[in-house]
């Protein structure tokens, strides 16, 4: 696949194509017609010799210091290696992708002043698959993600890091050596535009959103087997009970467990029993108000992403009158909030999530299951543990939804001082996600075991394609096993498009 930037940007579709899928990238011709012209405005600025932010003078709180036209060229340089300042462990080499091929975009929109060949010297490294070595540490996501960007931008000087093969760190140099590319020198403007931009933490963003929009379809699976395996009720899912209240996410959510509980014997078995419970517990009940309103979110956090990626969020910018102006468009507070607001969805999708394994494995809440769903509950713990590991992850994802926007330390001798933490936010969501996969993932897990439990009565078609999923690694109900590949297996099954795409064969696609 080849992605081609445009002149208008690109989409939530391409970047993670190159950021997970390899993809080559390529200038449209557009783009570097729009680049040529605003850098020709630059230039134009430079002969004049006007004073203009980033150009001619210093940055952050030097803002007001002017710098020779000679020395314009080392401003640039030196701007990038004293940027690059993060500390600990790399980004995964996905972020890094999408962070470059998001600065590419800015660029190309013809804002930012730079001449075309420093847009294709990032293309060069993303077809070439050099990914710098950037830091998680750097970044207040105020001028934009700095640190993170200059630590990609340092590479195409022929400095910093690279990532190797195994994660490690290698010189940039060697890396552009064997890949057959030459260092670029920077002109005025150029070190500036590399680094003054939200791409790091709209890169986290876009993968997150990718990443959730499976998740909180999987959590509609997930509830709809426990709720099956515990005896629960489908009527509390009825179309007409949502359209009384119309959150979409929640009319969502309702119909694919509604639709995920027919042709069960299980759920037959005791549909006509006066004996079964008037009311399920809100874990089972309130599935889709929960994961309804984390769609809700999601939708709300998807338009802001779409927004920054028609956006320019350079500073200084070139206008097409020639005019160049300091903007606070770096600023990341709306992504920001976005991934705050997101973090504390999905930590909520979780928890809920977890209150219905616990009632899964409690002999006096899940219906005549065995205890921790073990068929000799004593000698053997069953799941016991897994709920643990569950429990831990729920504590973890709470602290992690404290937000991080609401967080600002002042820097640059007070020039810059209001921040967004947006990288820390954006970061920060992303290993709440993780933690919701491993979630669900117990959940599916103590539901396929629930069901198992449940035979000789069939299962819904959705609980035949997660037993027969996960068959070869869980085995039937016994002894106890060694449980930690087991809880491995179940997270590679929710984690790919395997199982959901085996439902979707059965009962038709999900929302």
């Amino acid at each position: 696949m080849t992605v081609t930037i445009q002149p208008t940007g690109i989409s939530p579709a391409d970047v993670l194509a190159v950021a997970r899928g390899g993809a080559k990238v390529v200038l449209d011709p557009a783009t570097v017609d729009a680049m040529a012209t605003s850098r020709s405005i630059v230039d134009g600025i430079e002969a004049a010799g006007r004073p203009v932010y980033g150009v001619s003078t210093g940055f952050g709180a030097l803002a007001n210091t002017f710098v020779a036209p000679e020395r314009r060229a080392e401003l640039q340089h030196a701007l990038i290696r004293s940027h690059a300042a993060g500390v600990g462990a790399p980004m995964p080499r996905e972020v890094v992708r999408a962070m470059m091929l998001l600065r590419v975009r800015s660029l190309a929109l013809g804002h930012s002043g730079v001449r075309p060949l420093v847009a294709e010297a990032l293309v060069d490294l993303l077809n070439h698959e050099v990914t710098p070595w950037v830091p998680e540490h750097g970044s207040l996501g105020a001028s934009g993600d700095l640190a993170p960007l200059a630590h990609c931008a340092l590479v195409l000087l022929g400095e910093g890091w690279v990532l190797g093969p195994d994660g490690g760190r290698l010189p940039a140099a060697d890396a552009l050596r064997r890949a057959g590319l030459t260092p670029v020198e920077l002109a005025a403007k150029e070190g500036l535009a590399l680094i003054n931009g939200t791409d790091g933490m709209l890169g986290m963003l876009l993968l997150a959103i990718a990443d959730a929009a499976h998740l909180f379809t999987m959590a509609d699976v997930t509830a709809a087997l426990a709720i099956e395996a515990m005896l629960g009720s489908e009527r509390p899912f009825l179309p007409e009970l949502h359209a009384i209240r119309p959150h979409p996410g929640q009319g969502v959510s309702a119909a694919n467990i509604h639709r995920l509980l027919q042709d069960s014997a299980v759920m037959d078995s005791h549909r006509d029993d006066l004996a079964h419970a008037v009311q399920d517990a809100y874990s089972m009940r309130c599935a889709p108000q929960v994961a309804g309103a984390a769609r809700d979110t999601l939708e709300f956090v998807r338009t802001t992403a779409a927004r920054e990626l028609v956006s320019v969020v350079d500073n200084p910018v070139v206008l097409p009158d020639g005019r160049v102006e300091s903007t606070g468009n770096f600023h990341g507070a709306p992504l920001g909030f976005a991934a705050d607001f997101l973090a504390i969805a999905a930590a909520e999708v979780g928890a809920i999530a977890e209150r219905r394994v616990d009632r899964l494995l409690d002999v006096t809440r899940s219906r005549d299951l065995p205890a921790f769903l073990s068929p000799d509950a004593g000698v053997n713990s069953g799941l016991m543990i897994a709920q643990y590991t569950a429990a831990g992850i729920v504590a973890e994802n709470r602290r992690l939804a404290a937000p991080a926007s609401v967080d600002s330390l002042p820097t640059s001798g007070m020039q810059e001082d209001h921040v967004s933490m947006g990288w820390a936010a954006t970061k920060k969501l992303r290993t709440v996600l993780d933690n919701l996969a491993s979630l669900l993932a117990v959940e599916l897990l103590a539901a396929v075991r629930g069901l198992q439990l449940r035979a000789p009565l069939v299962p819904s078609p959705a609980g035949r394609a997660a037993i027969t999923a996960l068959g070869g690694a869980v085995g039937d109900p016994g002894p106890d096993v060694f449980l930690a590949p087991l809880m491995e297996a179940a997270r590679t099954v929710l984690s790919g498009p395997d199982l959901r795409a085996a439902i979707e064969q059965e009962i038709g696609p999900l929302g």
